[in-house]
Formats: structure tokens, sequence, C-alpha cells
């Protein structure tokens, strides 16, 4: 069976932004607001699971619980490892996620500026310089057969669609508009050529688009 490249959760507004240009530490999605979206994830039942009871059923939590799924990589962009830019002055930043990332695989942090790989917890972090291809098939060595997911940012996610790398992607259109950012698309359509893709809504607000390659 052959190992799929996976995009899963991924969250844009309905102008097609997924973040805001003007990242930082303070504010790791620039001026884009991450609790509008990706609220719906967060009022998940499966999300919610980690800190008490509660929490909604249904379509948005079949998305969350599904996360892991034969999963055995991921695939990230610096800019969502963290906010730096240009050589690493210190290796002391380890990621957004504390001593327990939340990936319990192997992640590959696409960068031109390579660091030694480290381990918290279950993940290990590598720092790889290489196109998609290259960094796809590391990546799904180490995945050991089963699938890699492409967890993002949104230019990341551009470079492996641009080069028909991705098999299955699931995006997360909320209902607002930011008018600039880092845009994934101008409209969903764009894909249509090599996708199919079914539109499914939610009662939280936020319409579910399913890509699957033809």
């Amino acid at each position: 069976m052959d190992q799929l490249l996976r995009v899963q959760n991924f969250g844009v507004s309905s102008d097609g932004i997924g973040a805001g240009e003007d990242q930082s530490l303070e504010s790791p999605f620039g001026h884009v607001e991450p609790e509008k979206l990706f609220g719906w994830a967060g009022a998940t039942a499966s999300w919610l699971m980690r800190t008490g009871p509660g929490g909604s059923r249904g379509l948005d939590d079949y998305f969350i619980r599904d996360y892991a799924r034969n999963i055995g990589a991921e695939i990230m962009g610096r800019n969502k490892f963290g906010p730096q830019r240009g050589p690493w002055h210190d290796h002391e930043w380890q990621g957004w996620w504390g001593d327990e990332p939340p990936f319990h695989t192997p992640v590959f942090v696409l960068t031109h500026h390579k660091r030694p790989s480290f381990t918290l917890s279950d993940t290990t972090f590598h720092f790889v310089d290489g196109d998609p291809a290259t960094v796809l098939q590391q990546a799904r060595e180490a995945a050991q057969g089963k699938d890699v997911r492409l967890g993002g940012g949104v230019t990341t996610i551009r470079q492996f669609l641009d080069a028909d790398l991705v098999d299955t992607m699931h995006v997360a259109v909320s209902p607002m508009k930011y008018g600039t950012g880092i845009r994934l698309w101008e409209s969903p359509d764009e894909l249509l050529d090599r996708f199919h893709l079914e539109v499914v809504p939610s009662t939280s607000g936020v319409q579910h688009h399913l890509f699957w390659r033809k």
C-alpha cells in the first residue's frame, strides 16, 4: 500500500489566509488570531480531553480524533517550528510545544540552516535542507510504512502542492476574512485539475474541504 502525504486539520479563513506575515514569539500566527481559525478544534471533546471533560462530538471531533491515525512522520516548515529567521544564534529554542510535543513521530523541519537533531519525549526533530521530493523520501523512510503528515505552514504546503506531491488534504475554512496575510489559495477551485473536492459544513460554522488526488 502506498504511503500517502496528508494535510490534516489545516485552518484558513474564507479568503484563503492561514497565517499573518508578521510572525513573532508573542504572535505565532502574526495578525491572524489562531483562536478564530482553530476554535472549532479546541471546542471538541477529543481536544478538551487533555484538560478535562466536555466538548463537542460529531464531525469536528472526528477530524481531531483522526489526527494521529496511521501517521509515521511529519514534515513542517521552519516558520511552524519557531519565529527565528536566518542562521541559528543558539540551539535553546526547541519549538512551541514544550517537553511533550504532540507529534509522537520523527519530524522533519525544512530549513536552509541546519542544526543537530534532538529528541523531546517520543518526538525527534531533524533539520533538513532539500527539495520537497527529497525530504518526502526521507520522511517516508522514517515513517516505516505509515503515512506522512504535511503539517504546514502555508508556504510549505504550497511548495509540496506545486511539486504535485500531496495525496489528500483536509482544510477547515472558517467564516471570516483577513484581506492580507499568507494565502493558501485565492479559491479552492484552483486545485480541481488535480484533486476531487467535497465540502462538508459543520454546525460549528466551519466548512471542511476534503481533497483527494484524481
